[in-house]
C-alpha cells in the first residue's frame, strides 16, 4: 500500500518538526492538535521552523480537534505524537480516520506505549518509532530543532522487516536520518532510560540536556537512574540498545563500582554532540502543563515492582516531581538535593 496521506495526531515539538519538514518535502500532511493558539497561528501564518533544520515558514494543513470531523479522505499513516497520558483517547479518536484495511498508526511517543496503541488499533495496524532528535516549542506556530545528527528508528512490534517499515523509513528521511529497527523494544528501553535520566532532572533543576550530562552531581544521579531502567528492561526480556552511543552495560558496571570514571568521561565527551536543548518534561514545567513522569520513571517503578527489580532512584524522582501540581514547580538545582543525598559516597 502506497503511503499518500499522512496525519499527525499531536503537534508538539516533534510533531511540528515532522509535519513541517514532510510538508516542505511535498507530502500530503494534515496536522491535528488540541492547543488552539498553535493551530490558529499555523492557519494564519504557516508553521515556522528554525534551528538545525534551517529557517522555513511552511504553509501547512492544520486542524483543531473539532475540525477533524470534516476529514473526507482517510490517512494511510498517522503519527501519534501526543503525551503518554493521552494515548488511549487519542488513538481511539484518530482510528476512525485511518484507511481500511492497511492504514497504520506509528507510535511517535516517549515511554513505551506501543502495546497500548495496539490494544485499540490492532497490532497489525501499529508500528513503533523511537525518536532521538530534539526540538523545542515555546510559542505558537514556531518550532526549533536542537540536534544535528539524530533521528528515528522505525519497526514492527514483532521485529519483522516489512515493506511498510521501509516505505516509512524512506519518507522520514526527509526529516532526519531514519533507520529500520528489528529490536523495537530494545530501542524503546534505551530511549526510556535516556528520558528517565534527562527529563525529570531537567524539569526539577532547569538544567538543559547538556548540563545534565556535564554537571557532576546531576550526571551521577542520571547514571543511577539509567542503570535501574536497564536492569528492569533486561528483566522484562529485552536486549537494551546503547544509550546515545554508550553501551548499556557500562551504566550497570558503574553503579556496581566498575569503570566509573571512564563512563563519566565518555558521557562528557558525547555531551558535546548534543545541542543546547530543553527536554520535553522541562518544557512542560515551563508551560505549567502536566508532566509525563508516570509514563516515564513511573513506568520503570511499576515494572520493577512486578519483576522484583529495585528502583530507588526512579522512585525518588517520581516522588520529587509528583509532589508539585501542574504550574507550581519552579526549576532550581536545589530541587535535586534529595536525590544527590542518595548517591554513594
Amino acid at each position: 500500500m502506497a503511503i499518500r496521506r499522512i496525519g499527525i495526531m499531536g503537534v508538539g515539538s516533534i510533531g511540528s518538526v515532522v509535519g513541517g519538514m514532510l510538508t516542505l518535502a511535498g507530502h500530503d500532511v494534515t496536522l491535528i492538535d488540541q492547543w488552539p493558539e498553535h493551530v490558529e497561528k499555523m492557519k494564519a501564518d504557516g508553521l515556522r521552523l528554525s534551528g538545525t533544520c534551517g529557517d522555513h515558514v511552511v504553509p501547512v494543513k492544520a486542524l483543531h480537534l473539532y475540525e477533524a470531523q470534516g476529514i473526507q479522505e482517510p490517512f494511510d499513516a498517522v503519527f501519534l505524537s501526543v503525551k503518554g497520558y493521552d494515548t488511549e483517547w487519542a488513538t481511539t479518536f484518530i482510528l476512525r480516520f485511518l484507511a481500511e484495511p492497511d492504514g497504520v498508526i506509528v507510535d511517535f511517543q516517549n515511554g513505551i506505549n506501543d502495546r497500548r496503541v495496539a490494544a485499540i488499533a490492532g497490532e497489525h495496524r501499529t508500528l513503533g518509532s523511537v525518536i532521538t532528535m530534539g526540538a523545542g516549542l515555546y510559542e505558537p506556530g514556531h518550532v526549533i530543532r536542537t540536534d544535528r545528527d539524530f533521528g528515528f528508528h522505525i519497526g514492527e512490534l514483532d521485529g519483522e522487516e516489512t515493506l511498510r517499515v521501509h516505505d516509512l523509513v524512506e519518507i522520514m528521511g526527509a526529516v532526519a536520518p531514519t533507520h529500520v529497527t528489528n529490536n523495537l523494544f530494545g530501542d524503546r528501553w534505551s530511549k526510556l532510560a535516556v528520558n528517565c535520566m534527562v527529563n525529570p532532572i531537567a524539569g526539577l533543576s532547569g538544567y538543559g540536556s547538556n548540563e545534565v550530562r556535564t554537571v557532576p552531581y546531576p550526571r551521577g544521579i542520571a547514571i543511577q537512574v539509567a542503570a535501574e531502567v536497564i536492569k528492569v528492561g533486561r528483566a522484562a526480556g529485552y536486549e537494551v540498545e546503547p544509550l546515545m552511543g554508550i553501551e548499556a552495560q557500562k551504566y550497570v558496571d558503574a553503579v556496581e563500582g566498575r569503570n566509573v570514571e571512564a563512563l563519566h568521561a565518555e558521557m562528557l565527551a558525547r555531551a558535546t554532540a548534543i545541542s543546547v536543548a530543553r527536554p520535553s518534561l522541562l518544557q512542560d514545567v515551563m508551560r505549567g502543563r502536566r508532566t509525563e513522569i508516570e509514563d516515564l520513571n513511573g513506568l520503570v517503578v511499576r515494572e520493577g515492582k512486578r519483576l522484583g527489580v529495585p528502583t530507588p532512584f526512579n522512585e525518588a524522582i517520581v516522588r520529587e516531581v509528583s509532589q508539585y501540581a501542574p504550574g507550581t514547580l519552579t526549576p532550581d538545582p536545589k530541587n535535586l538535593e534529595p536525590l544527590a543525598a542518595m548517591l554513594p559516597r
